[in-house]
C-alpha cells in the first residue's frame, strides 16, 4: 500500500528573497548606489511585482514570499514592518553588524528552503539570490524533488551570480534593468553642515536627544479632550516659527531667523514639497506600526501636533534626510501635512492641514 509520502503533490511554489543582494545589485544597476541608504525601494510593489512574474512563470499555487533581510540588533527598519504586514509574506531578519555585515541570513534561507522541501510543501522554488552560500540548499531541494528556478538581477558587467549557483538551479532568468525600474528612486539628502556651523551645532543637539526617551502619545494624551487649534494672536502673527513648538521669546525668533538667513547666506536650497510629503507618511507609517491604531487615534482629530511629538517628527525626518530641517520652515509644514495624511487615511477621514 502507497504511503502518503509517495503520493503526487499538489503543485505549489515558494519564492525566496535575499533582499541585500536584491537591493544591492538593483541600486548598482539604476542608480549607481552602492548603498541602502542612497535610494528608496518601492518594497511592496516591488513584491507585487516579483509574484505576479512568478505567476506568469510558474504552475500551481503560491504557498508565500519568504524576505531575508538583515537589521542592527534585528530591530525591523519602517520598510521592513511595511514588508512585514504583507498577506503571504514572511520576513526573515538576521542582524547588521557594525560594519554593514548581514549575520545569519543566509543561514535562514537554506533551512527555510530545505525545511519545506523535505516537507514536500512545494513542489518548486524560486530563489533570488547570488551567494555561493546557497549552493547546499539548492542541492538539498532537488534530492527531494524541487525544482529550483534562480533569478538574478542584470548585472552592471560579467556577472553577479555565483557559477556554481548558476549550474546547479534547474532554471535561470535574469531580471532586467526595466523590469526593476519602477521599485527604485533615488534618495534626495540635505547638504551636511559644515563642522563648527549653527546648523552643524543644531545636528549634534538632535542626535543627543535620540538618545533619550519619547513619551507615546497615549503617555502624552492620558485623560486630555483632542485639542483645538487656537486662534494665532496679532502679537505673533510675524514671529518666526520656533522648532519643536518651544515658546516664542525674543531669543528664539532671533535663533530661528538666523538660521534661516545663514541657510540663504549658504546658498543652501531646502527639500521639494513631494520629497517631505512622502517622509511626513513614511514616519506616520512607523508610528502606526509601532504604537497601534490606539495609541494614534490620541492624535485625533488634529492637525496640531503637541510640541513632543512635533520634535520627533522632525528628528525622524532629518535622520531619513541626513541633514537639518530646522532653516526650512515650508519643508517642515509639509512633512506635518504628509504624515496628517497617512494618518487621516488610516482612519478614513478628510485630509487636514498643519498651517
Amino acid at each position: 500500500m502507497a504511503t502518503s509520502e509517495f503520493v503526487p503533490q499538489p503543485a505549489r511554489y515558494a519564492i525566496f528573497v535575499d533582499a541585500g543582494y536584491l537591493y544591492a545589485a538593483s541600486g548598482a544597476l539604476l542608480l549607481g548606489c552602492g548603498s541602502r541608504r542612497e535610494y528608496r525601494v518601492a518594497a511592496e510593489q516591488l513584491i507585487k511585482a516579483l509574484t505576479s512574474h512568478a505567476d506568469d512563470q510558474l504552475l500551481g499555487e503560491l504557498l508565500r514570499v519568504y524576505w531575508f533581510d538583515a537589521a542592527p540588533k534585528k530591530q525591523p527598519t519602517v520598510d521592513q514592518r511595511v514588508i512585514a504586514n504583507l498577506p503571504l509574506v514572511k520576513l526573515r531578519l538576521g542582524n547588521l553588524n557594525a560594519q554593514g555585515q548581514q549575520k545569519g541570513v543566509d543561514a535562514q534561507l537554506r533551512a527555510d528552503l530545505e525545511a519545506l522541501a523535505r516537507h514536500r510543501a512545494i513542489t518548486d522554488a524560486v530563489l533570488l539570490a547570488g551567494d555561493e552560500d546557497m549552493l547546499p540548499a539548492v542541492e538539498a531541494a532537488q534530492r527531494y524533488g524541487v525544482r529550483v528556478h534562480l533569478w538574478g538581477v542584470e548585472p552592471t558587467h560579467g556577472s553577479n551570480q555565483a557559477e556554481w549557483l548558476v549550474w546547479e538551479s534547474d532554471r535561470v532568468e535574469v531580471l532586467s534593468a526595466d523590469f526593476l525600474r519602477p521599485y527604485f528612486t533615488k534618495a534626495k539628502v540635505l547638504p551636511v553642515p559644515a563642522p563648527g556651523t549653527a546648523a552643524a551645532v543644531r545636528d549634534a543637539a538632535a542626535a543627543a536627544h535620540r538618545t533619550s526617551p519619547v513619551p507615546s502619545p497615549s503617555q502624552v494624551f492620558a485623560g486630555r479632550p483632542p485639542a483645538v487649534k487656537p486662534a494665532p494672536a496679532a502679537a505673533v502673527r510675524t514671529a518666526v516659527p520656533v522648532p519643536g513648538g518651544a515658546p516664542v521669546t525674543p531669543a528664539t525668533v532671533a535663533a530661528s531667523m538666523n538660521a534661516a538667513s545663514a541657510a540663504q547666506s549658504d546658498g543652501r536650497l531646502g527639500p521639494d514639497r513631494d520629497h517631505m510629503l512622502e517622509i511626513g507618511e513614511h514616519v506616520a507609517q512607523k508610528w502606526i506600526f509601532e504604537r497601534g491604531r490606539d495609541n494614534i487615534r490620541d492624535l485625533l482629530p488634529g492637525p496640531i501636533l503637541p510640541p513632543v511629538i512635533d520634535k520627533e517628527l522632525l528628528i525622524e525626518a532629518e535622520k531619513e534626510l541626513g541633514g537639518s530641517l530646522r532653516p526650512y520652515q515650508e519643508a517642515r509644514t509639509w512633512l506635518r501635512d504628509g504624515f496628517w495624511e497617512r494618518v487621516y487615511r488610516e482612519f478614513g477621514i478628510g485630509f487636514g492641514k498643519s498651517d
